[in-house]
């Protein structure tokens, strides 16, 4: 690792190699190879401590040591290869590479291979494991760890295949046998698509299926809905509130009486007001078909999504069809407006369901309207707006609506009961949200200004969609609650005046009767066009196409085009199949290698774990010599060391701190002698490393106080100390000194870089 930047490198240079580096070993899957030198201290590694940090049990590291040629004459790596010195659970690998002199020679890769066996073979401490050391036994190590990684996630990578092979191995065996330029295989395709749109449109309309949506209504959910809640609501639109109501059933009581005092409620009041009250009903038949025809259309663009492999012949199926519902459309509705003039033709007062007029008059005179029962019409939950501690705030509550008031409860077990709202006199009104509103709000107030809940004008209540809020809108409807007319309509109202303003008694009575017999036969017409509408709808437009799509579909597509017109895939299909098939042969091929490498490979076990708690330990030590060093200098009276030494806590030894552990280069030998000899007999006398005292460190006036005794280096350290003549002699070997006049100090050996 680069430590001082050079040239043009960036001054973090360090960081980012760190930083590159743990980005690859951090991953579990991942082997670290701690490649070191042998001709420098192993306890100064840098790939040691860094896969120390990411690997602390040492599961994926393998050490390799490296320029073993290189080492001092008499030093070798044998303790650290046995993995003895500095162990790791993997052990230590060494290998002889090439120098810058066999590159610049062109020395080929077999001899050098051919070169490294030979120094193992023949180096007198290599040589008993020559067969686990060199280039091609750390490929062969690498090898069989990749194979026991392979191994150990063969199972669920074969599982994973297999359930991927059986997800399209339908689909693909379909396509192994697609001829698409066989006319026969074309004509089978069309019969089989069109029957699988029939199929899909079934499902979609009558329920059921393979596939059934859990997220939204769709199909015929959603028509069922626009039958019982939308087509409903619709109709509770068109009602004219209470004051309208009697206001014109007045108006038509003293036109038809003209000029005289009448004395008798007139029938033609009452077939007017109720023919006027018909009328309204085809706009909400008329929409309650276009809702419905929509939702078809989406069904039938729904449906021949399967047909995307042939475009063409999705393109004609939609028109054919939409053309055919267009069609049917403009006949139902032509029912549906008959079906109201038939109302309009003949009123029937004489239905069972009917009060007639001696009921009538019995009913004004009893009550002035009869209250329906306590009937509940809706549940659900809803959000109460700005109601909160917090203005602006909501909460959400359990409502039941019945046709008397409005009551909401904590929760939905209906146990405790928050506020209890009648509903005489409420409207009931949207509520404008803004453009970035998630939720959908109405309100109901009173006309008069009146508090509707507590110190509150009006009463917000907010659901999640819009479709939620249209059928509590339309269940506030059937509980008598109406929409507010807008203010334009009031100022006329008021410009007019009152109808009853001044009328007699008998008009009252008259307008009473009427509006009681108005009421009970619109309850019998209403109930009558929500029953026969969707039936109607039913018949001529869902059974309707259902009918077409069985029996005429695949004729009008034959008229429409050219079979092979009709048939022609898109690109796209083309190339998905062809994939498809590829993927799935791919996948039968690896799962067939996966059984060969499960029988033909063999899984070796993990190596136990070791005493992996050398780093700290060398670190110690390596303080220990720095301070023995230091101390022992002849600078050893600088105040300055003395203060860094105090200061450092690592620095800190005393003298039960054992020997700092031999160097992988193995025994070093004393120094020579200096050549000019020393003062006092012309030689350095070196006493032995057991019987020499640990030297003093003299006082100073006004120093610091006095360090502890430093420890003596042991002797197989890379620490050299030369103390004072102290009249001991001390032969040295011949050999050293043959040696030192050869020139040869260790001692200053500097390696090539490689």
């Amino acid at each position: 690792m680069t430590k001082v930047p050079v040239g043009d490198q960036p001054p973090d240079i360090e960081i980012q190699i760190r930083n590159m580096i743990l980005e690859f070993i951090t991953q579990e899957s991942c082997l670290i190879l701690a490649v070191s030198p042998a001709n420098s201290d192993l306890a100064n590694s840098d790939a040691l401590k860094l896969a120390k940090e990411v690997d602390p049990q040492g599961m994926r590291t393998i050490g390799v040591i490296t320029k073993l040629d290189l080492m001092d004459q008499g030093t070798d790596a044998k303790d650290v290869l046995e993995n003895r010195l500095l162990p790791l659970r993997r052990g230590y690998i060494g290998v002889v590479n090439r120098s810058q002199r066999d590159i610049d020679g062109h020395k080929d890769i077999k001899a050098a291979l051919a070169a490294e066996r030979k120094f193992f073979l023949t180096h007198t401490a290599y040589r008993h494991m020559a067969d686990r050391m060199g280039t091609p036994f750390l490929q062969s190590t690498l090898n069989q760890q990749l194979t026991n990684h392979i191994r150990d996630t063969l199972p669920g990578l074969r599982n994973k295949l297999q359930s991927q092979m059986l997800a399209i191995e339908k689909e693909v065996d379909e396509y192994k046998h697609y001829r698409p330029s066989d006319p026969s295989f074309k004509t089978k395709a069309l019969l089989l698509t069109v029957q699988s749109f029939e199929n899909d449109f079934h499902q979609a309309i009558d329920g059921g299926g393979a596939e059934i949506d859990t997220k939204t209504l769709s199909g015929g959910a959603l028509i069922n809905r626009i039958f019982h809640e939308r087509f409903p609501y619709e109709l509770a639109m068109i009602q004219t509130d209470e004051e309208e109501l009697r206001k014109e059933i007045s108006y038509a009581i003293r036109n038809i009486h003209g000029i005289r005092t009448g004395l008798f409620t007139p029938d033609l009041a009452f077939e007017t007001i109720t023919r006027k009250q018909i009328e309204k009903m085809k706009v909400p038949s008329v929409k309650c078909a276009d809702l419905v025809v929509n939702q078809l259309t989406e069904v039938v663009h729904a449906c021949t999504s399967r047909m995307e492999n042939f475009p063409r012949l999705r393109e004609e199926t939609e028109r054919i069809v939409n053309q055919w519902i267009r069609e049917r459309e403009v006949r139902a509705k032509e029912q549906l407006i008959l079906l109201v003039d038939i109302q309009l033709s003949y009123m029937n007062t004489n239905h069972e369901d009917f009060i007639g007029f001696a009921n009538a008059e019995q009913q004004s005179s009893e009550t002035a309207k009869a209250k329906p029962g306590d009937k509940v019409i809706r549940k659900g939950w809803l959000s109460l707006q700005n109601v909160t501690l917090l203005r602006g705030g909501s909460k959400e509550f359990w409502f039941v609506l019945n046709t008397e008031a409005l009551t909401w409860y904590k929760d939905n077990e209906e146990k405790e009961k928050r506020y209890v709202l009648l509903l005489d006199g409420l409207k009931i009104r949207d509520v404008e949200t803004g453009f970035f509103g998630k939720k959908h709000v109405f309100a109901l107030f009173y006309p008069d200004s009146r508090n509707v809940y507590k110190d509150y004008k009006q009463l917000e209540l907010s659901a999640e969609s819009s479709e939620l809020v249209e059928c509590w809108k339309a269940s506030f409807m059937r509980a008598g609650v109406y929409p507010a007319k807008p203010k334009a309509e009031k100022v006329e109202e008021q410009m007019d005046g009152m109808a009853l303003d001044g009328a007699d008694p008998q008009l009252e009575r008259q307008v009473e009767i009427i509006r009681n017999l108005v009421e009970s036969y619109m309850k019998i017409v209403h109930k009558t066009q929500r029953d026969l509408v969707p039936k109607l709808l039913m018949h001529m437009l869902v059974n309707e196409i259902k009918n077409f799509l069985k029996g005429e579909l695949l004729p009008n597509l034959y008229q429409a085009g050219d079979l092979n017109t009709l048939m022609t895939e898109s690109l796209g299909v083309q190339q998905k199949r062809e994939e498809m098939v590829r993927v799935y042969d791919a996948m039968k091929e690896a799962l067939s290698i996966i059984g060969e490498v499960s029988m033909s490979t063999v899984s070796t076990p993990i190596p136990p774990p070791v005493n992996d708690d050398w780093l700290q330990v060398n670190l110690l030590c390596s303080m220990v010599c720095l301070s023995n060093l230091i101390t022992c200098s002849p600078i050893f009276n600088r105040p300055i060391l003395f203060s860094l030494l105090q200061q450092d806590s690592n620095l800190s030894v005393n003298a039960s701190t054992g020997p700092p552990p031999p160097s992988p280069g193995g025994s070093r030998r004393p120094p020579p002698p200096p050549p000019g000899g020393s003062a006092g007999g012309g030689k350095v006398l070196t006493p032995s490393v057991a019987s020499r005292a640990a030297p003093s460190v003299p006082s100073r006036t006004g120093s610091s106080p006095q360090l502890p005794a430093p420890l003596v280096p042991h002797a197989n350290t890379d620490v050299a100390v030369f103390y004072e003549d102290d009249g001991d002699e001390e032969d040295y070997d011949e050999d050293d000194n043959e040696e030192e006049e050869d020139g040869d100090d260790d001692d200053c050996t500097h390696p090539t870089a490689r």
